[in-house]
């Protein structure tokens, strides 16, 4: 939970110091989930008759983020000021990625492609890096002229990322007369450039990325323990200065790969690691802090939009028994959309998403059978009559749920596009569930495997659907300028 909650404030609380990186924020403390079982009276609305139904609780805490903190959230960068000084800094980063196409090195391209994506700034130059790029792949610059295994990997990664479909051949220079790469355990970046292209290949294509995964993993892990060693020594000599930028990069590598991260969450990070990089641009730090920033402002603003939403419907205060997560489900639109622009995304599916958990925890853990029965007939019907039948709890949900589904289509229908959603939202395939039990306890039930066992199955099946996601970009590209 305390991993979540520093998740969250780096997004939405959290500004980025010009000057330092000093920062502030509330102390949050852990909780457990403590599962058990409660009998309650309930009052059935239909014969009035008391039952004692007995109701499972999960003991769900309160959430953190009270709604008086998320409204006192506040930053200077909502300003005009930012972002005129964003307009004159953007101008500046466009002139060198023009002068960069200009002296035709395939490589510092690829680069500063590379740069501007962690930094999160790459949506600002969307047409000059899609120019950059098919250049990059109608001409085949790089691995024609350069056997180099770090550059060859960043040109497969970045044009795989972007739907071309590049094929491994680009590799074939670094590669000796039996298959194998031709990379020195000590070249470090083109270990971590070939270890994250690694992660870019789709099914049935040769293994032989695959296998090479596993042993760029394992060089780098040593490198890793090499580096600590190194640094504990300096540390014994009070003379612990010197900054490895390698280090970082393939440490957080191991973690997790880029391909697998959370976009603005690997900007926040990568804007630290890059400013003590020797050779870092200024100008693109810069950007990058300022664009942050004014971002973190728009969230800002969304939250305040859902939680206020949430306080109005009351489901936080009459559903006791049901999770409260309005910061989780908005830090997950944040992973899914998190440019600017898509704002009404943002608080639409935020709102969407605690809907569908309180009427989750109404269908697994605390409605009784034939509530849910009245519950599942009532949304069928679609008629604001149909919750007088409803018990005191469900009227809650229900009227929540109701107003939302016919707010959205006026919201939509008044946006730019225009569009008439009602008819998409006016039915529903609802299963009637018991307690759901999680896919790990699944598979172990089904096969007779351990729990370690069942892990690795789930391991298996995300590298399918991260394959299945690569093959999906490369035949249906989306175009960048979306």
């Amino acid at each position: 939970m305390a991993a979540l909650v520093s998740t969250v404030s780096s997004i939405i609380s959290l500004n980025i110091n010009n000057n330092n990186n000093t920062f502030t924020s509330s102390n949050h403390n852990n909780y457990n989930i403590i599962h058990n079982k409660t009998a309650l009276m309930s009052t059935n609305n239909n014969n009035n008759i008391n039952n004692i139904i007995s109701r499972r609780s999960a003991n769900y805490q309160p959430s953190l983020w009270h709604f008086d903190y998320v409204q006192s959230l506040s930053t200077p960068f909502k300003e005009g000021a930012y972002a005129k000084r964003v307009e004159k800094v953007k101008e500046e980063v466009r002139v060198m990625v023009k002068r960069a196409k200009e002296e035709e090195k395939p490589l510092s391209q690829l680069e500063l492609i590379d740069v501007m994506q962690r930094l999160g700034i790459s949506y600002h130059f969307e047409n000059e890096i899609n120019d950059t790029l098919k250049d990059i792949y109608n001409n085949n610059n790089v691995y024609n002229t350069n056997n180099n295994v770090y550059a060859n990997s960043l040109e497969f990664r970045l044009l795989r990322q972007h739907g071309y479909p590049v094929s491994q051949e680009i590799f074939s220079t670094c590669k000796d007369e039996r298959g194998n790469f031709m990379v020195s355990s000590n070249d470090i970046k083109g270990m971590l450039s070939l270890y994250e292209a690694s992660f870019y290949l789709v099914e049935n294509e040769d293994g032989i990325l695959e296998e090479t995964r596993e042993k760029t993993k394992k060089y780098l892990e040593e490198y890793i323990i090499m580096i600590m060693e190194k640094q504990q020594s300096l540390l014994d000599q009070n003379n612990n200065n010197d900054y490895d930028y390698d280090y970082e990069l393939v440490s957080h590598a191991l973690e997790l790969p880029l391909h697998w991260r959370m976009l603005r969450l690997e900007s926040r990070w990568f804007i630290d690691v890059y400013e003590k990089r020797l050779d870092m641009n200024p100008t693109l730090l810069t950007l990058a802090k300022l664009d942050f920033n004014i971002v973190q402002s728009i969230y800002q603003d969304d939250l305040k939009h859902v939680f206020s939403w949430w306080e109005s419907t009351n489901m936080g205060k009459k559903l006791e028994f049901a999770r409260d997560r309005t910061m989780v489900n908005f830090l997950w639109t944040v992973g899914v959309a998190f440019e600017p622009h898509f704002k009404s995304f943002r608080r639409m599916i935020t709102k969407v998403n605690a809907l569908i958990t309180v009427i989750d925890d109404i269908y697994d853990v605390y409605g009784a059978l034939d509530e849910l029965e009245l519950f599942t007939n009532a949304v069928e019907r679609w008629d604001i009559s149909a919750m007088d039948g409803l018990p005191e709890y469900m009227k809650t949900c229900f009227l929540a749920l109701y107003n939302f589904i016919n707010d959205l289509p006026f919201d939509v229908l008044k946006g730019e596009e225009g569009l008439h959603v009602i008819k998409f939202l006016q039915k529903s395939d609802e299963l009637k569930r018991g307690d759901v039990p999680k896919s790990i306890q699944c598979k172990m039930y089904e096969d007779g495997i351990s729990e370690e066992e069942a892990r690795q199955h789930g391991h298996g099946i995300q590298d399918r659907q991260t394959k299945d996601h690569v093959l999906s970009l490369l035949i249906h590209p989306i175009p960048l300028t979306q």
